[in-house]
C-alpha cells in the first residue's frame, strides 16, 4: 500500500530548493505561489539563511510549497487525481497536514498556501510572547519519558514512535531537561522557534479559526490520517477544523503509523514516499515499522530521488484493486 507523507518545520535546511529549480515548471510554479504563501518561495528556498529559515512563519508557508511543488514533479499537472487513484494513506506532520490537505483535495494548493501562511505567523506571534522551544528525546522506556517531561512542566508534543519524543516548554524547562535526562536517554535540541503544539499556542487556534470560515473544504479523495489522535478522517470540514485545534495539541505521529500499518492490512506492505525535504519521516518509519514486511522508504531530497519514488508509486496496486 502507498502511503503519502509530508514532513514538518525543522526539516528545512539553507538551499534545499536550488536543485529543484532546474525542473521544467517548478521555478515558475513556486514564483506563483509566492503571493498566497506572502513570501519569495524562491529565495528562501534557495539563497536564505539557516536562521531566516527557522522563522516560524517563513518555514511553514516554504514547506508546504515545496512538498507540493516535489508532488507535481513526482504525480503530474493532477497530483489529486494520482492521489486518489494510487494512495492508501496521506498524512503530514504537523505543518504537513497542510500538504496532505491539498493533496487530497480538501484544499486547494492556493487556499494551503494562504492558510499555512496565517498558521505561521499566527505561531510566531504567540511564540514571542514566552522564551520557548522544542528539544527531541530518543530513547528511554516511552511512559517513563512521559512522565519524566510532565514532572519537569514540559509537554510531550511530538510522540512519533520509533523511540522518539518531542519536549516542549519554556527555555527554563528545556535547560532543566537538558540536566536531567530520562533514564537511558538522550536530549537533543531542535532548531524551531517555540514550544508548538501546546498551551503556548493557544492564541494562535482563535486567529487560525477566523482563517477559515470563508473555506469550503472538500471531502478528502484518499484516507487522511489525522495527527490528532491518528485517524483517517472522511470529512474535508472536519479535516479543517483538525487543522485549526491541532496548533496546541500534540502530534501522535506514532498512532498515524499504527494507522498506516492496519489499513495494509496483514501481510499487506507498505510503501512509503516522504515529499520533499525528505528523511524525518522514513527515518522514523524505518525505526518503528521493522515488523512490517515488506516495507519500502523512499525520501526525496534532490532531484535524483525522483526516479525510485515513481517507480515506487507505479508499483503500488490501485486503490480500486485493493
Amino acid at each position: 500500500m502507498l502511503v503519502l507523507v509530508a514532513p514538518g518545520q525543522g526539516a528545512q535546511t539553507p538551499g534545499f530548493l536550488t536543485p529543484w529549480l532546474d525542473l521544467p515548471g517548478l521555478a515558475d510554479r513556486l514564483t506563483a505561489w509566492s503571493d498566497a504563501a506572502g513570501i519569495d518561495l524562491v529565495r528562501y528556498g534557495t539563497t536564505a539563511g539557516a536562521e531566516e529559515i527557522r522563522d516560524t512563519a517563513v518555514a511553514q508557508p516554504l514547506l508546504v510549497a515545496a512538498a507540493l511543488a516535489a508532488a507535481h514533479a513526482l504525480l503530474g499537472d493532477d497530483p489529486v487525481a494520482a492521489v486518489r487513484e494510487r494512495a492508501g494513506a496521506v498524512a503530514g506532520h504537523s505543518v504537513g497536514e497542510l500538504t496532505a490537505a491539498a493533496l487530497t483535495g480538501v484544499l486547494t494548493p492556493e487556499e494551503a498556501l494562504a492558510l499555512v501562511r496565517a498558521r505561521g505567523l499566527a505561531m510566531a506571534r504567540a511564540a514571542a510572547v514566552t522564551e520557548t522551544g522544542m528539544s527531541a528525546v530518543l530513547g528511554g522506556d516511552p511512559e517513563a519519558v512521559v512522565a519524566h517531561l510532565k514532572g519537569l512542566g514540559l509537554t510531550p508534543a511530538n510522540i512519533n514512535g520509533g523511540g522518539q519524543i518531542v519536549a516542549a516548554g519554556t527555555a527554563e524547562q528545556l535547560a532543566a531537561l537538558a540536566e536531567d535526562k530520562p533514564d537511558k536517554a538522550r536530549v537533543i535540541p531542535l532548531q524551531v522557534a517555540g514550544a508548538f503544539h501546546t498551551a503556548h499556542m493557544e492564541p494562535a487556534v482563535a486567529a487560525l479559526a477566523a482563517e477559515v470560515g470563508a473555506l469550503t473544504p472538500g471531502d478528502p479523495v484518499a484516507p487522511y490520517v489525522s495527527n490528532r489522535d491518528g485517524r483517517v478522517t472522511t470529512s474535508g470540514q472536519e479535516v479543517v477544523d483538525r487543522l485549526v485545534g491541532q496548533v496546541a495539541n500534540p502530534v501522535r505521529w506514532d498512532s498515524c503509523m499504527d494507522t498506516f500499518v492496519e489499513l495494509a492490512g496483514e501481510g499487506g506492505g507498505l510503501t512509503m514516499v516522504e515529499l520533499l525535504p525528505g528523511g524525518t519521516l522514513t527515518g522514523l518509519a524505518k525505526r518503528a515499522l521493522r515488523g512490517v514486511a515488506p516495507l519500502t522508504t523512499v525520501a526525496l531530497k534532490t532531484p535524483a530521488d525522483l526516479d525510485a519514488a515513481r517507480e515506487a508509486v507505479a508499483a503500488a496496486a490501485p486503490r480500486a484493486a485493493r
